[in-house]
């Protein structure tokens, strides 16, 4: 169990250290921009989206950008039909990091750690973003090296055939472990590694990504608990979302195997094509009728709940 847990925990504070530090060296060169933004490209659902993706892309976290924009909902700087293309926008960003992560650079993440520290130390601002990719390169490396160790251990099997439902157990590994590690790109990483490795198979590997997807909206709807209806709003949009994704997506699991197939050889690169599919998918669909979605949501919390 020692051989498991200390590689993997090491690994995911590795990797989460990363993204903070990526994330933090990005929002100094946002500096306060992030709010003009926000409030400037957020006319309409489209330009929310562009906007939403585009910042989760930089950010490298869409949760960032999520509990920001609740914020900013709370405080009534931005109304809840403004959120929606920024969430749906979120979505799509967060599978640059997946697309990222799986181009296989984990071999200059020392080299890049090295280069960010120089930086740090002469005072340059892109420093801790150098500093934060190479970690997170080196966090996936280390959490993919114990999927050796499980599947000698017998719990990947015991996950994927000692129940009746293999692809419904996937979800819920990916939905409950992203939501304990506040990270889906951490749980995507893990996907990828293990299925790279042989570990797992495809279906279940997806069945990971989309759970990982719902996993996500729990920051948010902390973030959301001591704030006004809207600001709840924009949180539970984002859990109806991934939710009615999760509904769709899943009996499409062979359909999607086939298409990600079709894309790549690769396992990781098949993997982060599928969470790149879904999410895409996910957002398309919603754009265009996106004012009888925020109706549902409003119905779903309303106000006279909260006077």
């Amino acid at each position: 169990m020692t051989a498991i847990l200390l590689p993997f925990c090491g690994g995911l504070v590795i990797f989460l250290f990363g993204m903070k530090m990526m994330r933090s060296g990005l929002e100094s060169l946002a500096e306060k921009h992030l709010q003009n933004i926000l409030l400037r490209f957020t006319k309409t659902p489209w330009r929310g989206m562009v906007c939403g993706t585009i910042l989760t892309a930089l950010l490298q976290s869409s949760t960032a950008v999520t509990v920001f924009t609740i914020g900013l909902v709370d405080t009534g700087l931005l109304t809840f039909a403004q959120s929606l293309g920024i969430i749906l926008g979120t979505n799509i960003g967060t599978t640059v990091t997946t697309q990222l992560l799986a181009l296989k650079l984990d071999d200059f993440a020392w080299p890049l750690v090295a280069i960010g520290l120089i930086l740090i130390f002469i005072k340059q601002r892109t420093g801790p973003i150098w500093f934060g990719l190479g970690l997170i390169f080196a966090g996936v490396k280390y959490m993919q090296g114990v999927a050796t160790p499980l599947e000698q251990a017998g719990y990947i099997d015991w996950l994927m055939s000692g129940t009746d439902h293999p692809i419904l157990m996937g979800f819920l590994t990916g939905m409950v472990i992203t939501a304990l590690i506040h990270s889906s790109s951490a749980m995507v990483a893990i996907a990828m590694g293990f299925y790279a490795s042989s570990v797992i198979t495809l279906p279940f590997a997806i069945a990971v990504v989309i759970g990982s997807n719902v996993g996500t909206c729990a920051t948010g709807l902390i973030a959301a608990l001591q704030t006004k209806p809207s600001a709840k709003r924009v949180a539970i949009a984002h859990l109806v979302l991934n939710v009615g994704g999760a509904l769709l997506f899943l009996p499409l699991i062979p359909l999607l195997l086939d298409v990600v197939s079709q894309f790549s050889g690769d396992p990781s690169i098949q993997v982060a094509h599928t969470q790149t599919i879904y999410n895409i998918v996910c957002s398309l669909l919603v754009l265009p009728v996106c004012a009888g979605f925020a109706k549902l949501v409003e119905w779903m919390v309303p106000e006279r709940l909260h006077e």
